[in-house]
């Protein structure tokens, strides 16, 4: 069992024991996460969302910034709104899972299709 808190210091990180405010390997993990796997999986959801359906793209591995404009460009292209999301999420409101494969193949993004 992992210590998750201390009365010296506060909360503490299970991995390294360090306080929550000290810890790296919580900041390594986000950049990490912020970086994507490289596979990147497109797919429509509507599950969470009260029946509205939405675009997804998640494991790009680009920076926020990048992410942020690539996201720009792809709301626009799409001519829907939508958001950058924690970890690297894209979402576009609607079913624009074809104008988003013809981006990411014009950006060289390899994806692969997921979900229905």
């Amino acid at each position: 069992m992992a210590l998750v808190y201390s009365t010296e210091t506060g909360r503490t990180c299970p991995e390294c024991r360090q306080a929550l405010a000290a810890c790296t390997c919580r900041q390594q993990a986000q950049a990490a996460a912020l970086k994507g796997s490289g596979a990147v999986r497109l797919s429509y959801e509507t599950k969470g969302r009260g029946g509205k359906g939405v675009t997804v793209l998640r494991g790009l591995a680009l920076d926020a910034d990048e992410l942020a404009k690539f996201g720009k460009t792809l709301r626009t292209a799409c001519g829907a709104g939508g958001a950058v999301k924690e970890g690297g999420t894209l979402e576009v409101q609607g079913d624009h899972r074809e104008t988003a494969a013809r981006l990411l193949e014009q950006r060289g993004i390899a994806f692969k299709r997921s979900g229905g």
